[in-house]
């Protein structure tokens, strides 16, 4: 490989103007001179200077002498340069693709299979149960991704974001991606941000993405990263900060002389867990350690493009920001956040006492490292260097331990440079190449369901059930490097800055803070070659079969249009309790994507709506009983499951409505979450606010995502009320809808409802959803 990407690079430098974006895709072109030519636009048009993340967005605008402008308030149309879809969500993304009659991709998109693939026994025994067990799905992928001219990363290739940042950012790019850790591309400079599947249709389309004009929160940095302290606790304090909605609407920009301090991945790791506090996406300047990890994935021709652009590729001098946080990174001590939410932040040396305090087991049970946030060489490489001193000293992990390399490149590459072997001596399982545990995809057998009990680990997510589907998992996240000393000493208490361990000779001993190289001296090892290229000629003559008896796989049929006048006396469905966060402690109705439509087992029905619909709201909490999947059938008056009740008030021809709190939808990107509701009957989802995704994904369906205009109507609304939806017919952009709720004791209630529909969105509305209106627009 690098032979070829030597010859790739000199070619390419010796046609300047003309550098692909990458080596999959000679014939698409890095353009940053129209970049520079709609960022001077802009720029003369606002008369102020920008921030990188303007540049970048507003750089792809589809109009840039039009467009109205305001952040916070006005919608965007752009141009995104690609797009890149994992296997779970890309199925239903291909499903609305085929429904739209296209022929090919309008731009360059990519498949990337890491999800179903479930953590057993290890790696390729893993990978080849799962190749085994989802042939149907992959095949399916496979063979639309050929016929539509879609790349395809097989099973065993890595997880998506470890391929895109490998391969296909590159900084200026605008990539969405049906993932909501796309971010993590902003550490190589780019604007990646996630998506549900129908916004990736509409690009893969042709068609202009709109995106809310984003606000811009800085993030200064000065001092520089040493010790113990890594680049995951520069997001494990943001987190801390600004808490998980903290970031909504906005991009965070780091920015300050501590930014030449954090390799390219550690860069990529803040980035990709910024999805923890809401934020559109998050985002890096151009600089030398981009450059330098450019050229050592053979893109040595983007670096030296970017350098001739590099004033395009940072933040204009004297720009604004709508908010500042500022963090010194010389004070900045290790943290580890938890338990079952990402923004319960901790120093180490504090955990300690207020695990003692709050009851939390102190035992840590298993230690995972890996995932798509710190699956680096640099993470690995750190890892190891922990768990070498251990070694020496005669001492293996305490608890168990797993390893995730981010792609095949990775695994081969810290195979051949040893990180394994030290890895595996301590006491470490090497799982697949794939998302695993992370998402839920571990068949854990150590713990019994119910049974309290603590893991750490270095993943971006801790939701309550999220890794291993026990409610009682206490679930700590923080960086590789801690996890590994976390495993070792089997204690949560454990703070390697201070605390010593005993060696098997009987002596104290302490581990010194970890080092590690940021890239390999020697060339990346490619590992085994798992990518599929679309077929050159095309593929006109392809089928794509999809069996009607099929339980993994089902095409789409048209959701029904709106039938023209006010939404009546829909049933509340479920109303979600309202969420309180004490310490970490059991909070009633924090209701994620997770708990909407759940993942773990569920991922294998991703492309079959009928089936996926089964696991709607299963996690949410009743206000009514504080029990989860259990409401009441007010048609029978009967308790039943939450799909089951949704599917006998739609064969009555009954809508309903569901009622929730605040962050509604915080999490996965999936729209499955919106699908399953639609599906299913639902008309309307009331709450006191969204997030981004969720809420666009329920308009793409033809849903009415609606927030409480006073905060306070939630508690006016009863689990057996009749609501009604007043004012569609002149539904308009800015102008709340009223609602009439009917209590059962006779009495009502009267407010109002705003909402965030542009125009565009309205008539997604009103065509039953944003497919159905592209299909009216052919």
């Amino acid at each position: 490989q690098s032979t070829y990407c030597s010859l790739y690079t000199h070619l390419s430098f010796n046609a300047k103007a003309k550098v692909s974006m990458s080596r999959f895709e000679p014939s698409n072109f890095v353009n940053y001179e129209k970049l520079n030519e709609n960022v001077n636009i802009v720029r003369k048009r606002l008369n102020r200077p920008l921030t990188l993340s303007e540049k970048i967005v507003y750089g792809h605008l589809d109009d840039p002498v039009g467009q109205d402008i305001a952040r916070g308030r006005t919608y965007l149309r752009l141009r995104p340069d690609r797009v890149a879809m994992q296997d779970a969500t890309a199925q239903m993304a291909m499903l609305q693709f085929i429904s739209s009659g296209l022929p090919q991709v309008a731009v360059p998109s990519t498949i990337h299979c890491d999800h179903l693939i479930e953590a057993q026994i290890g790696g390729a025994k893993d990978l080849a149960r799962a190749k085994d067990i989802n042939a149907e799905v992959y095949n399916f992928l496979a063979s639309a991704g050929a016929k539509y001219g879609v790349g395809f990363w097989k099973p065993g290739s890595g997880i998506i974001h470890q391929i895109i940042l490998e391969n296909y950012a590159y900084p200026g790019v605008l990539l969405i991606g049906t993932d909501s850790h796309t971010p993590n591309g902003g550490g190589l400079g780019s604007i990646c941000i996630g998506v549900g599947g129908a916004d990736a249709v509409d690009v893969m389309a042709g068609i202009p993405w709109e995106l809310k004009c984003p606000n811009v929160i800085g993030v200064k940095l000065t001092g520089k990263l040493s010790g113990w302290t890594s680049p995951k606790d520069v997001i494990l304090k943001v987190a801390g900060i600004l808490t998980v909605k903290g970031g909504t609407g906005a991009i965070v920009e780091y920015h300050g002389p501590g930014v030449d301090s954090i390799s390219c991945t550690g860069m990529a790791t803040i980035c990709n867990m910024g999805a923890e506090i809401g934020a559109t996406t998050s985002v890096f300047p151009y600089n030398h350690r981009m450059k330098t990890y450019l050229e050592k994935t053979g893109r040595g021709d983007i670096a030296a493009l970017a350098d001739d652009y590099a004033d395009l590729l940072v933040p204009d001098a004297g720009c604004e920001y709508d908010s500042m946080v500022e963090i010194n990174l010389d004070e900045l001590k290790p943290h580890i956040n938890g338990p079952f939410t990402p923004d319960l932040a901790h120093p180490m040396a504090d955990i300690g006492a207020t695990a003692v305090k709050n009851g939390w087991p102190l035992q840590v049970k298993v230690g995972l490292i890996g995932s798509c946030t710190n699956s680096s060489y640099e993470d690995m490489g750190r890892s190891a260097s922990v768990a070498k001193q251990a070694l020496d000293k005669g001492l293996k992990c305490k608890a168990a331990f797993t390893i995730t390399p981010g792609s095949e490149q990775i695994r081969a590459t810290i195979e051949r440079d040893g990180y394994s072997k030290i890895l595996g001596d301590v006491g470490g399982m090497v799982l697949a190449n794939a998302c695993g545990p992370c998402i839920g995809q571990w068949d854990r057998r150590d713990v019994k369901k119910g049974e309290k009990n603590t893991i750490v680990t270095s993943y971006n997510r801790n939701f309550t059930a999220r890794n291993d589907a026990n409610p009682a998992t206490h679930a700590f996240v923080a960086s590789p490097e801690i996890v590994t000393a976390l495993a070792i000493a089997g204690t949560l208490d454990f703070n390697p800055e201070v605390d010593y361990l005993t060696a098997a000779n009987g002596e104290k001993f302490k581990l010194k803070p970890p080092s590690a190289d940021e890239l390999p001296k020697l060339d990346f090892d490619p590992g085994q070659d798992t990518y599929q290229h679309p077929p050159a000629e095309g593929g006109s003559k392809l089928r794509v079969d999809v069996s009607p008896t099929s339980t993994r796989l089902q095409l789409l049929e048209p959701f029904d249009k709106w039938a023209g006048g006010d939404l009546e006396d829909l049933q509340i469905l479920i109303k979600v309790s309202g969420q309180r966060i004490i310490w970490g402690l059991f909070r009633r109705g924090k209701c994620t994507t997770d708990h909407i439509s759940a993942a773990g087992p569920w991922l294998k029905f991703r492309g079959h709506l009928d089936n996926i619909s089964n696991n709607m709201l299963i996690g949410a909490v009743n206000i009514e009983n504080d029990g989860v999947n259990k409401i009441k059938n007010q048609l029978t008056g009967e308790y039943g499951g939450v799909p089951d009740v949704a599917r006998h008030y739609k064969a009555n021809g009954l809508s309903w409505v569901v009622v929730g709190d605040d962050n509604y939808g915080e999490g996965s990107s999936r729209e499955h979450a919106a699908l399953e509701p639609r599906h299913l009957g639902g008309r309307c989802i009331i709450v006191k606010s969204f997030a981004r995704i969720h809420e666009t994904n329920l308009k793409k369906q033809g849903m009415l995502p609606l927030t409480f205009q006073n905060p306070a109507d939630y508690d006016k609304i009863r689990p057996d009320d009749k609501i009604s939806i007043k004012g569609l017919a002149t539904f308009a952009p800015g102008k709340p809808l009223s609602t009439v709720v009917k209590h059962s004791d006779g009495t009502k209630d009267e407010f109002q409802l705003n909402h965030t529909f542009n125009e565009t969105q309205i008539e997604w509305f009103q065509a039953g959803s944003a497919l159905n209106r592209m299909k009216e627009l052919q």
